[in-house]
């Protein structure tokens, strides 16, 4: 798999953001990486020190009214993307052509207030 994103910057986007997503109420779980070199299948570590070869990292954001955000980031320039912010509002984001972990940190910004609202408004 190409190595579009760096996967490293991309996790610093995650932390960056996630102080204000806390701050509005959002819960954070633990940033998840899945090593490449790693045998089938693949284990979800949460420690990027076990990680050699990271071909992608996740996190779920949970919110109010049991919202809920997935997003797993591939270093090839895609994301898996699930929300679900009321029981019919629901579905996968689009998430492909990602370059960059500052484009990374845009399209986050977008699926957040899809999934959630404005934060200011988050209760």
């Amino acid at each position: 798999m190409d190595r579009v994103v760096d996967l490293d910057e991309a996790a610093a986007v995650l932390d960056e953001r996630s102080a204000s997503w806390r701050s509005a109420g959002l819960d954070v779980g633990h940033m998840t990486w899945r090593d490449a070199a790693a045998s089938w299948p693949q284990p979800l570590e949460t420690d990027r020190a076990r990680v050699h070869d990271p071909d992608s990292v996740g996190v779920v954001v949970s919110g109010p009214a049991e919202a809920v955000l997935s997003v797993v980031l591939f270093r090839g320039g895609w994301a898996d993307v699930d929300f679900i912010a009321e029981l019919d509002d629901s579905g996968p984001l689009p998430a492909s052509g990602i370059a960059s972990a500052g484009d990374f940190g845009s399209r986050l910004d977008q699926w957040v207030a899809r999934a959630f609202g404005v934060l200011g408004s988050v209760e």
